[in-house]
């Protein structure tokens, strides 16, 4: 099925009366003030809108996605902003294909004592991303990789040649030095307490996929992945990626994670201890372990159809040098309805925090920008769909050559803002990894605010929002994001702060109880718009280029 949805569609007037003003007029020849004041009651009005049932959770290829695209194009132009998709449009196709794997599907773990099932949701989770009816798996042998990691720069190889071609790969979560104490030989190897790259569930499947596995699992550890098991099972067998001509046969036939006492269960069987295996995987001379004995079969049914998403862009054209470009960003998708309802009877998982702020944000900053002097560089605010699914509208955007890699001057990326009221701090995410740091810390310090690093920097924040597919092209690029750690609120303190991740992460990040509250007070998140709009408006009127620092592994890059 395919879902081609028009680039602009029917005016939604009563969702957005009262979220956008016209922007104030000039005398002829004035040249206009900026407005570098986020309103917190329009955004908490965007956010409203975004969260209602009308947009079902804005789940891609859906209803939801053609009300929500509608919604955002409508506000830019009312801002005053210029279409910046290509051809002078507003969307930019984004070509996924969509998959469902039947929610109750086991797999069958073949043991020599007899066959385990493995139990989607509660064992196992699996999803593929190969557009196909079913997704079939015969006797694949399991090997058990450690953390998966192939970093030459660091003298590491989990791998040491071992063949793991046409078996099932099992991994770690996170890096070899995760948890360490600080006293340790390989303590700080790959970023210490915070993640790096290696540690992302998402380099693991591409290992597995450049080494010819038929699938992956990932043993899941709460502290290690940062997210809890209902996380991990929020998505229901769905996945997506970016619609391919081959069908997806170049990714893994079946991926997705092992609860950690189903784990248990898999290694014991093997008459292997995975808790002895785990201490072994921290050393450079690890070595790939066959789970011997153990195969899975698998034959999942799968529906699959090609969805024709969208992207939306619009831009503000540079005065001085127009092919430089600054871009703000938020990803417009949330997780759609559920198949199954909570126990208040809710199904819509509604994405208000996670991103309808964001996006609120973004729109907010096309207003102030419209609403000021004329920047000398092109500002572009970019809406990317199928971030849950993957980062994949942010990286289809990057890979299309839409606006020159090499002209990009930064990206700020908004995602996930907090809704407890003005802070006296920020919540800096990867620390160390450019100068756009000390562009906030001014911003902040222009507040009364303060800087403090990420709490939780074994989450890997830095990989998991859309500004990485800028990162990773060598973009300096900036996460504004409230799960990093409690900020240290004006009404409340630091312990309020806390208090509230770990309650947002642990019950409704990806949950149907992350929805829009008459109590939320959003005059924090405009805080932090408000440094967003301050960063960026001091790049779109000079001749600067923030710079990656030395020991970013994205500095080779932009060089």
């Amino acid at each position: 099925m395919k879902h081609n949805l028009a680039p602009f569609l029917a005016p939604l007037t009563v969702l957005l009366s009262g979220c956008m003003t016209p922007q104030a007029g000039t005398a002829d020849g004035e040249k206009p003030v900026a407005a570098a004041s986020t309103d917190a009651n329009r955004m908490s009005s965007m956010i409203r809108d975004l969260a209602s049932d009308e947009f079902a959770g804005r789940a891609p290829g859906t209803q939801g996605e053609t009300v929500t695209i509608a919604y955002i194009a409508q506000a830019l132009e009312r801002a005053g902003v210029e279409p910046g998709g290509p051809n002078g449009s507003w969307t930019q196709d984004v070509p996924l294909v969509r998959t469902q794997v039947d929610v109750s599907v086991q797999l069958t773990l073949d043991t020599p004592a007899g066959i385990i099932p493995l139990v989607q949701g509660k064992d196992v989770y699996i999803s593929t991303q190969r557009n196909t009816d079913r997704a079939r798996i015969a006797a694949a042998p399991l090997v058990f990789v450690g953390y998966g990691v192939d970093a030459p720069e660091n003298g590491w190889d989990d791998f040491k040649g071992a063949d793991i071609a046409g078996k099932i790969a099992v991994f770690l979560v996170n890096d070899p030095d995760f948890g360490l104490p600080a006293t340790d030989p390989l303590a700080g190897t790959f970023g210490g307490q915070a993640m790096t790259y290696y540690g992302r569930w998402s380099y693991k499947f591409e290992e597995a996929v450049r080494r010819g596995a038929v699938g992956a699992l990932i043993v899941h550890d709460t502290p290690a992945a940062g997210y809890g098991w209902n996380t991990i099972v929020a998505p229901r067998g769905e996945n997506y990626d970016i619609a391919a001509t081959d069908g997806g046969s170049n990714r893994l036939i079946a991926q997705g994670w092992l609860s950690a006492e189903a784990a248990q269960r898999v290694f014991s069987a093997a008459s292997l201890d995975l808790d002895a295996l785990a201490k072994a995987a921290r050393s450079r001379d690890f070595k790939p372990v066959a789970l011997t004995g153990l195969t899975i079969d698998a034959d999942v049914p799968v529906s699959s159809e090609t969805v024709i998403s969208h992207n939306v862009i619009g831009k503000i054209t540079g005065a001085v040098r127009p092919d430089e470009t600054i871009s703000f960003g938020a990803h417009w998708d949330a997780y759609g309805v559920s198949p199954t309802a909570n126990a208040n009877g809710q199904t819509i998982r509604r994405g208000a925090l996670d991103d309808a702020s964001g996006v609120a944000g973004v729109i907010e900053l096309a207003r102030m920008f419209k609403e000021g002097p004329a920047p000398d560089r092109t500002v572009l605010f970019g809406f990317w769909t199928a971030e849950e699914r993957g980062l994949l509208g942010a990286e289809h955007f990057m890979a299309s050559g839409l606006y020159p890699v090499d002209k990009m001057v930064a990206n700020i990326t908004l995602d996930t803002l907090q809704p407890n009221g003005r802070a006296k701090d920020f919540i800096l995410i990867g620390a160390g990894q450019s100068t756009l740091e000390n562009d906030l810390a001014s911003a902040a310090a222009a507040q009364g605010r303060t800087i403090t690093r990420d709490g939780h920097p074994e989450r890997g924040l830095f990989y998991r929002a859309d500004h990485f597919a800028f990162a990773k092209r060598g973009v300096p690029a900036l996460i504004m994001m409230a799960l990093g750690g409690g900020v240290d609120l004006e009404n409340g303190g630091r312990e309020a702060g806390d208090r509230w991740v770990t309650e947002f992460t642990r019950d409704c990040y990806h949950q149907t109880c992350d929805n829009w509250r008459a109590s939320y007070d959003f005059s924090g998140a405009a805080q932090d718009v408000d440094m967003a709009y301050a960063i960026g408006s001091d790049l779109a009127h000079s001749d600067r280029w923030p710079h990656w620092q030395a020991s970013s592994e994205f500095a080779k890059l932009r060089d």
